[in-house]
Order: C-alpha cells, then sequence, then structure tokens
C-alpha cells in the first residue's frame, strides 16, 4: 500500500501547490492514473474498508475511465428555479434533465454527455437547488459533486444574494475553475444586462474571471407576435425563441480542448489523495476497535484466572504469560507481528515504568494475592473481586502501552517509553475501569 501511496502523495503535493489551469503532461496524467490503479487493486485494504467505502471507490473507477477517456466533468450549481435542469438541457441540444416550474425537481447528481461536444469529452452534470428543503444534505451532494468535477457553472437569474455568493466562495474553495452564467438574460434590455454583468463580476471578483461571467438564455420568454389570416384576420400567438447558450457552450469547449487534460488528472489526482487520507483513518479505526476488543477478551481471561487461583506465584506468572500473549495478537492487528519473546520483553519494558509510576498499587495486589494464599482459600470472595480488577487494569493499561509502542511503528517516539506510559496511565478513568471489572468479575464468579 505503501508505494503507490507515496507516488499519488507525490503527485498531489504537486498539484495542490499548481495553479488549476497548469499544464500537465501526458506522463504525469498517466501517473495518476496508475496511482488510481495501485488504490483500487491494492490487496493490502481490508474488505470491510472497501464495502464501507463502495461509493468512493465507484469514484475513482469512474475518474480513471475519465482519464482513459479524456473527459472533463462540467458540475452545475445555482438556487432553485434559477434555471440550472435548464441550461444544461439547452447546452445538450434536448432534454435530458427534468425541469420544474415553482419548486426545483432534481433531488439527486444527474449526468448526461454533451452530444455537441463528443470530441472535446464533456459531461455535464445536474445538482440540487441550494436552498431547497432540506437543503444541507442536498449542499453536501452537491459540494461532494464539485468535489469529483472538473469545472463548474454557477447559474444564477439576478444579482446575487447572499447566500449564493457565501455558496460560491465554498465553490471556489474547492479550486475547480469557477464560471458565472446569468440566465434569463432575454428579460433585460441590453443596458440593464451589462449593468447586471457588471454587478455580477464584481460580486464575484477574485472568485470568478470576468471574461467568464457570461450572459445566457435557456429558456428564452416566448414572443407575442400577431398572425393575419387570407381573409385579413387577426389574431396574437405566442412563439417559442431558441436558447442562447452558444456563447458559454464555446467557452466549455475551450477550457475542454486546452486544458480538459489538466484539470482531469489534477482533480483526480486531488480526490484520490484525500481518499488514501480516508482509507488509512479508516483502517486505523478498524484495528482500533479491533484492539479493544482484544485488549477486552483478554482483561476479562486475566481477571477471571487471577481471582479463581489460589497460589499467589501461579497469579502472577499466569499474569505475565496472557500479557505476553495480547502483545502478540495486538502485533498482528497492527500487521507488526512480534514473537513471543519480543512480546516478552515488551512487557517487562511496560511493566517496569508502570511500576515506577504506580507501585501502591502491585503494592496491593501483591498484598491481596499473599493473603488469598495465608486463608487457605477461604478469603477467595472478599479478594477475588478486587485482585482480578487489578489484574483487569493493569491489562488495559499495557494493552494500550503496546498499541501506542505498535501505531508509532514499534517505536515509543522521541520522549522515550516513560512519558508514553505515564500519558497512557493519565487518559485513562481508572476508577470506571476498577467498577466495570468488579462487576464482571462478579457476575462470571457467580455463574
Amino acid at each position: 500500500m505503501a508505494g503507490w501511496r507515496e507516488r499519488l502523495q507525490g503527485l498531489t503535493g504537486r498539484f495542490r501547490r499548481a495553479a488549476p489551469s497548469a499544464p500537465v503532461d501526458g506522463a504525469r496524467g498517466g501517473a495518476v492514473a496508475a496511482s488510481l490503479r495501485g488504490l483500487l487493486d491494492d490487496p493490502s485494504i481490508p474488505a470491510d474498508v472497501r464495502a464501507a467505502m463502495a461509493e468512493d471507490f465507484r469514484r475513482v473507477e469512474h475518474m480513471l475511465d475519465r482519464l482513459e477517456n479524456e473527459e472533463l466533468h462540467v458540475a452545475v450549481f445555482g438556487r432553485v428555479s434559477a434555471g440550472k435542469s435548464a441550461l444544461g438541457n439547452a447546452l445538450l441540444g434536448r432534454e435530458a434533465f427534468e425541469v420544474g416550474v415553482l419548486h426545483g425537481t432534481t433531488t439527486g447528481a444527474d449526468v448526461a454527455r454533451l452530444d455537441e461536444a463528443t470530441n472535446a469529452g464533456l459531461v455535464l452534470i445536474d445538482t440540487p437547488g441550494i436552498n431547497e428543503l432540506g437543503g444541507e444534505d442536498r449542499e453536501k451532494l452537491a459540494f461532494e459533486v464539485a468535489e469529483v468535477s472538473d469545472l463548474i457553472v454557477f447559474v444564477a437569474d439576478g444579482d446575487l444574494t447572499r447566500e449564493e455568493r457565501d455558496a460560491m466562495r465554498t465553490l471556489a474553495a474547492t479550486r475547480r475553475p469557477l464560471l458565472l452564467a446569468l440566465n434569463k438574460a432575454d428579460r433585460y434590455a441590453d443596458d440593464e444586462r451589462e449593468g447586471l454583468l457588471e454587478r455580477l463580476r464584481e460580486h464575484a471578483d477574485g472568485l470568478v474571471r470576468h471574461e467568464d461571467v457570461i450572459a445566457v438564455a435557456a429558456r428564452p420568454t416566448p414572443r407575442d407576435v400577431v398572425e393575419v389570416d387570407a381573409r385579413g384576420g387577426e389574431r396574437r400567438i405566442s412563439e417559442p425563441r431558441p436558447a442562447d447558450v452558444t456563447a458559454l457552450k464555446s467557452r466549455l469547449v475551450a477550457i475542454a480542448e486546452r486544458e480538459g487534460k489538466a484539470l482531469s488528472a489534477i482533480n483526480a489526482g486531488l480526490f484520490a489523495g484525500r481518499l488514501t487520507d480516508q482509507v488509512s483513518a479508516r483502517i486505523a479505526s478498524t484495528r482500533r476497535e479491533v484492539a479493544s476488543r482484544t485488549i477486552r477478551q483478554y482483561c476479562i481471561a486475566k481477571a477471571v484466572a487471577v481471582a479463581l487461583n489460589p497460589v499467589p506465584v501461579a497469579d502472577l506468572l499466569l499474569a505475565g504469560g496472557l500479557d505476553a500473549a495480547m502483545v502478540v495478537q495486538l502485533s498482528r492487528v497492527y500487521g507488526l507481528p512480534l514473537t513471543r519473546g519480543e512480546s516478552g520483553r515488551l512487557v517487562a519494558v511496560i511493566s517496569t515504568q508502570l511500576a515506577a509510576l504506580m507501585g501502591a498499587v502491585w503494592g496491593m495486589q501483591l498484598a491481596s494475592s499473599a493473603l488469598k494464599g495465608l486463608s487457605g482459600g477461604l478469603s477467595v470472595v472478599v479478594t477475588a473481586a478486587a485482585q482480578g480488577a487489578l489484574g483487569w487494569y493493569a491489562t488495559v493499561l499495557i494493552g494500550r502501552a503496546a498499541e501506542h509502542y505498535l501505531v508509532a511503528g514499534k517505536s515509543w517516539g522521541e520522549q522515550g517509553a516513560k512519558r508514553a506510559v505515564a500519558d497512557i496511565v493519565a487518559s485513562l478513568d481508572r476508577d470506571s475501569i476498577l467498577r466495570e471489572a468488579r462487576e464482571e468479575i462478579l457476575r462470571r464468579l457467580k455463574k
């Protein structure tokens, strides 16, 4: 897993430092594609992690297809009824996206190819309105679409509201090239339209290049005409007008032809880099869960065994053996196997530090163990839960310390074992651990 991850992180590091329109040569695009394949095929990713992140891995597959097919994916955002879907249909030249009149009708991310621009490899993505009912969830979906898109077209039908300005800033933060389309421009007179475009450029200054603020009319208002029949009779009819999206379409095609490969490679690399971090975090979380279950199992085994064993020395020998076995299991969980001898030495290091920090605790355990021997077993019921709970607590400390050592790659770090063990002792709630241990031991002793 490390090989492709290092290559990918190196590529994405350079992409993060580059401008969105920086050229990317074929070799670098091929390196990104190779890293994506490595991510998809990596056998070290656990099956449960792949299942939990199945949608993300499907996105990687789509990105790989995009790179190989030289596609440029364009996401369209805007308020409800600003005309996003209508604009997509006008660009496509067909009714690919559902269009609502009074309320937004887009509830998911629909995708359709721009038929008129197949040579440029443009793919259009329509998204939910940013202020639809349940907007937080739908905005989240919209921003997720932006992350896996190469270019964003933000659609407005007038001067920008504060909500629209905030959304544009959020989208600009994704470092995707951003175009601003003034839809329904046919409703304005020429001087009004130019004044509105200038205000939009002011609002979008620093987010959108001035030449990328473009007026369009996805569904122009029909015009009324008077029709005269053969007898000279007149009737007024409504005549539809063709969409006016030529300027925007030309701009998209030009960007695709000039920057399409670069944008696809950069954005695929950035997304795959984020996914790599998420996979690593998910694997770490899964390992922590398995490690916690493993430690608890040994806590129970050690606590009950120590509580029921009437021979003091055997208590201590059994406890040490269980701790070493637990560390061996933890080392396998973290993919850094230790031999039984190595685990025993690690337990000795941890126990030495614990003894220095918590001599009183170990003294109580030794006293309880001795009392058990002198009483001939009659005081087992009195002392078993207390001694077993101390054994449980010691196992938690040893397990967490060993986990720290393994997570750091078999290292205690710069500050050494003493500080690491002390931090673990300070981080755990001893009273709650002892209370849980006593309850569990008594429940099992009753059985």
